[in-house]
């Protein structure tokens, strides 16, 4: 199964995350989008300018992949939202899983 892993991290930190897990090929493809995000932590409301890195990867890698995360995040608790993908080009498909085997 292929999944889009959605995590969000500080702008600064971001990049470095990215190569990691394509480099460690547990990612395929990693994309940067900037946001702002507003949310609640320790009780306050908060405001961050942040990116969300869409992480193209197989199942099969999720347990390594968000370990990894956890070990790189400077986040106590990082956001990490993994959505099965439905439909995929089958070339595209035969790619990620070429570029994610360990």
């Amino acid at each position: 199964m292929s999944l889009m892993v959605m995590v969000s991290v500080p702008s600064e930190a971001a990049q470095a995350l990215a190569r990691a897990l394509v480099q460690e090929r547990l990612a395929a493809c990693v994309q940067a989008l900037p946001v702002q995000s507003v949310y609640r932590w320790e009780g306050e409301v908060q405001e961050a300018a942040e990116v969300v890195l869409l992480i193209k990867t197989v199942g099969e890698r999720y347990t390594d992949l968000e370990r990894r995360v956890c070990e790189l995040h400077p986040y106590e608790v990082p956001e990490i939202v993994a959505l099965p993908v439905d439909r995929m080009l089958p070339a595209y498909q035969s790619w990620l899983m070429e570029q994610t085997r360990p």
